[in-house]
């Protein structure tokens, strides 16, 4: 069973420096910082972060947990920029968002334009940006939803 407010589904992002992450996501994108649990020696072992009814997880890349999954995560700076997944959220006005994020230095590399991908699918304005650390995001506000085929 689903715990009451926490998403289907989480994703986590790792960095190299996630206290500064966690400060640079709330204050340039809107996160709000819900859970934060450091390592003693000051790493960011787990956090999750609020954006409306979504949340993200993020942690440092280094972490130690003597799982076996530890180091599985990589910052995009430790793999030359590559990225292996991209997140896009829907916000109530991605226009002012994007200033929001353009003020804060973010690096936005695709700025606001309208898709309109047809009636099953719908039209989004839709604009893609890196944080600090080079993970990319798109932030979309839904203009018109989809109709599926009947």
């Amino acid at each position: 069973m689903t715990p009451p407010n926490w998403p289907r589904i989480s994703p986590a992002l790792f960095y190299r420096d996630a206290a500064t992450a966690i400060d640079w996501l709330c204050a340039t994108f809107g996160f709000t910082l819900r859970l934060r649990v450091d390592t003693p020696d000051g790493d960011v072992a787990h956090s999750e972060l609020e954006y409306s009814d979504g949340v993200i997880m993020v942690a440092s890349e280094k972490r130690i947990t003597g799982r076996a999954d530890d180091h599985l995560g990589k910052s995009p700076l430790s793999l030359d920029g590559v990225n292996t997944q991209t997140l896009c959220v829907t916000v109530n006005d991605v226009d002012a968002h994007c200033a929001r994020a353009r003020d804060a230095g973010a690096n936005i590399f695709a700025d606001p334009q309208t898709d309109d991908h047809g009636p099953e699918w719908g039209a989004v304005r839709i604009y893609g940006v890196e944080d600090l650390e080079r993970h990319r995001w798109w932030f979309q506000t839904r203009i018109r939803a989809g109709q599926p085929p009947s």
